[in-house]
Formats: structure tokens, C-alpha cells, sequence
């Protein structure tokens, strides 16, 4: 009987769940504002300026999705969330979607009831120390303090690879990116372990970059991608395909400078479907025929975005490796538009 009482427990939580979730696209429209939650402070991946404005490359993808839902890329509020704290806001409907430096895993997936809607970078674990601690491996770190930001992968990976190189250390554990910095500039952790396209965003913020190093061991894959509650199809569908439309466009050459060209037709059938001038793939959305060309005009194409916020000629000099597109060698690849 209890086992009963607690499969039938557990189809009502999961029917309430299912409920809250699917009207997230018509609550969202009827809220006139997407609320997005983002990292607390990550230049080049999300950060406010001077004027309280946000930035960065995750702040691209809740601008496209705001884009290609109202016309209107400024139709976001931003909530900062951290390590802890994210995936209640998210289940809890205080935000909307998360997009922030989060890992795809198979329990936060099937476990914790989310749904990542794909990949938008492609990372790994590393580590950064004073170059003055004179350390050129991850393996020489044996007895180091380590900061590492707590309820995260991170966390899970540095004991692994600690465990399995028989070497030790101190986790000294922070809440925020802004703490992390703090902490280890003032010398209460050797190293700081977190993401390399955080640890690269990180060190640019210093003062003097080059007297840190980011060492070469990669310890992890880390998929970071957006993610909507499960149960919410409809509403995946539209982060889902606006990611993919980012992507899609800079392989097919679409860019902000000539989109507006392309939009009135091309002879490219897939670059009509994606744009909106032949087809129906927005009504199918339950958006505008032209939602793609929205959200593109909002920060650029996904290599605009990159190039924009993160590539090699900004602070945070990250090359696009992995994050190439297919063509290219990376493992960017949008499945079709048709």
C-alpha cells in the first residue's frame, strides 16, 4: 500500500510540476518581459557596466530568445543567480530560463527535472595560479588550498582528480565568481579551479594578467548550455531553436550587417526557412514569421556573439576551438531548418 501511495505521491508532483511548467511561452508573452537568469558577475559571459546594463555572451542568448518573442531584445530582466541558488530559482518560476555558465549533466537533466535545451559552449575544468608559485602542472599541486565555488561540478571533478592522482588538498569554498577573485588575489587559496572560459574571464579582469597562469590540464567536459523545466515543450522549442538559429546563421553566412538583404529571399531554401520568407517554421513556434531574424539582429550570429564578447580579440582572448562550427573542426552543428 505505501508503495502505492508513493508512486501515486509522485505522478501528482510530476503532473503539478508539468502544469506549472507548460504555460511558461503564454506567461512570459502575457508578462510583456523574459526573466532570464544569469551568473552574478562574469565579464565577457555576463556582467553589468557602469550603468546597471548587462552584458556578455550568455546576456546574447536571453536577448535573441527576448528578440524572437517580442520584437525586442531590451524585453529581459536579468536575475543574477549563483552556484546555489540557480536551479531553485529556475524550478521555483522565478526565472524563466537559465543562461549561465551551467554544465549538462545526467542528474540535473533526469534528477533535478531540467531540460537543456543544448550547447552554446563547449568547455572543460581547469586551474589558475600566481605564476610566482612557479607550478606548470595541475599534478604539482599537491597540499595547495584550492577556492571552489560550492553546488557545482566543479566541486565533484576536483576531488576526482585529486583522488585519482593520489594527491591532497584544502578546498576553501566561495559562493561567487567576485568571491573566488577576492579570495585568491589575496593570497587564501593557491588556486582558483572553476571553467578555463571563466578562468580565462576572469584573469583578464586582473590587474596584471600575466603574473597568472592557466595551467594546461583540461580535467572535464563541461557542456554549458541554457536550460527551461521539464514538462515545458513549447517553451524549450523556442530557446531550443533560438540557440540553433544563432548557430545556423553564421553557417549559412548569415550576419547582422546583411540580414536584412537576405530576409526578403534568397536562393538558399534553408536561409528562406531560417529568415522566415518561405515556410511557416515561426507559427509553428506560436511566433512571428521573421522571430530568427530577431533574434539574429539582437547581438549577431553565434561567431558575432563569440567574436563580440569573448573571442581573441577582446580581454578574455578565447580562441573558438571546440566551439568552432562542423565545417570548421568544432563541434557547432545546428540540426536543419525545414
Amino acid at each position: 500500500m505505501k508503495k502505492t501511495v508513493f508512486l501515486g505521491a509522485l505522478t501528482v508532483a510530476g503532473l503539478a510540476a508539468g502544469a506549472a511548467a507548460a504555460g511558461t511561452l503564454d506567461d512570459v508573452k502575457a508578462r510583456g518581459k523574459l526573466n532570464c537568469g544569469v551568473t552574478t558577475g562574469l565579464v565577457g559571459f555576463a556582467a553589468p557596466d557602469a550603468n546597471g546594463v548587462w552584458n556578455g555572451f550568455d546576456v546574447g542568448m536571453c536577448r535573441a530568445v527576448a528578440a524572437a518573442v517580442f520584437g525586442d531584445p531590451a524585453a529581459v530582466e536579468f536575475v543574477p543567480t549563483t552556484g546555489k541558488t540557480r536551479f531553485t530559482a529556475l524550478a521555483s518560476g522565478e526565472v524563466d530560463m537559465l543562461a549561465r555558465n551551467t554544465t549538462w549533466t545526467f542528474s540535473r537533466d533526469v534528477d533535478l527535472k531540467f531540460e537543456f535545451v543544448g550547447v552554446n559552449y563547449y568547455d572543460g575544468q581547469g586551474f589558475m595560479v600566481p605564476k610566482a608559485l612557479g607550478v606548470s602542472s595541475a599534478k604539482e599541486l599537491d597540499g595547495a588550498t584550492v577556492c571552489i565555488q560550492t553546488g557545482t561540478t566543479t566541486e565533484l571533478n576536483l576531488a576526482d582528480f585529486f583522488r585519482a592522482n593520489n594527491i591532497s588538498y584544502e578546498p576553501v569554498p566561495i559562493e561567487t565568481n567576485a568571491e573566488a577573485q577576492q579570495q585568491y588575489l589575496a593570497g587564501a587559496c593557491d588556486v582558483y579551479t572553476t571553467d578555463a572560459s571563466g578562468l580565462a574571464a576572469t584573469r583578464a579582469s586582473f590587474e596584471d594578467p600575466s603574473a597568472h597562469v592557466v595551467l594546461p590540464e583540461i580535467i572535464s567536459k563541461e557542456p554549458l548550455g541554457p536550460l527551461v523545466r521539464h514538462g515545458d515543450s513549447e517553451w524549450g522549442d523556442v530557446a531550443r531553436w533560438t540557440l540553433n538559429a544563432l548557430i545556423a546563421a553564421e553557417e549559412l553566412g548569415v550576419t547582422s550587417a546583411n540580414i536584412d538583404e537576405l530576409a526578403k529571399g534568397t536562393n538558399n531554401p534553408e536561409i528562406n526557412r531560417l529568415l522566415g520568407s518561405e515556410g511557416n517554421l515561426g507559427e509553428m513556434l506560436g511566433l512571428s514569421a521573421d522571430w530568427a531574424v530577431k533574434a539574429i539582429k539582437a547581438g549577431g550570429n553565434y561567431g558575432e556573439l563569440f567574436e563580440k564578447n569573448i573571442g581573441e580579440n577582446t580581454p578574455i582572448g578565447l580562441a573558438r576551438g571546440l566551439n568552432a562550427q562542423w565545417t570548421d573542426g568544432g563541434l557547432l552543428y545546428s540540426p536543419p531548418f525545414r
